[in-house]
């Protein structure tokens, strides 16, 4: 029997850390597909029982629910000492960049991927934001790993895997991600960890 559910769709970044997080750690888990492109997670019924914020990811641990990527990678680096912290200086750092990932690395970029990619919108001038905002913090992300080859203390963590969120989909945004070169070099580094699977071979899609 599974130990962990993990409400998820293949094409959300934020379920891939979990899942990616799930799987690295060799959890007992299964995926439940969340139809968020019908409206599943705006359905007051889903949010009642599931994630009143009305998002995934959503894990389910025995009793527990736990939502929030950056909480969840946080619950099973505890639970599982494994990507963890080594010490609190260290524990704060990932915070640190699990923060910076969720305000701007993985927030940009993904609202980016979503109008011009899933909903096809074309360039406008809300992507063209999107877009020079995500850039930016690539940059920023990719001269801190010009000297380091994972995020904090010289081996993968939680805030790798934070960060690593959409840097796997294969949808083009219109950004030259490949000018990116120590972040396209970490991404290998992360594709080398035992167990590694892309985001659509380890979650459910849309049909």
């Amino acid at each position: 029997m599974p130990e962990f559910t993990l409400h998820c769709f293949a094409e959300s970044g934020n379920a891939y850390k979990a899942a990616l997080m799930l799987e690295l750690t060799g959890q007992r888990w299964q995926p439940r597909f969340v139809d968020f492109f019908n409206g599943q997670t705006r359905d007051p019924a889903w949010r009642e029982e599931h994630n009143e914020q009305g998002e995934v990811p959503v894990l389910e641990h025995g009793a527990r629910t736990f939502t929030q990527s950056a909480l969840i990678l946080d619950y099973l680096a505890g639970l599982t000492g494994q990507y963890a912290a080594h010490d609190e200086d260290e524990k704060r750092e990932i915070w640190r960049w699990m923060l910076f990932d969720n305000h701007k690395f993985t927030s940009y970029y993904a609202a980016l991927r979503f109008f011009y990619c899933l909903k096809q919108t074309g360039d406008t001038p809300v992507t063209q934001f999107l877009r020079e905002r995500a850039t930016a913090a690539y940059r920023v992300v990719d001269v801190h790993l010009a000297d380091t080859p994972f995020m904090v203390g010289g081996r993968l963590t939680i805030a790798d895997l934070s960060l690593a969120g959409y840097v796997f989909m294969p949808e083009d945004t219109g950004m030259a991600v490949q000018q990116f070169t120590h972040i396209e070099a970490w991404k290998d580094r992360i594709r080398a960890e035992p167990g590694w699977k892309h985001p659509y071979e380890l979650m459910p899609r849309q049909a």
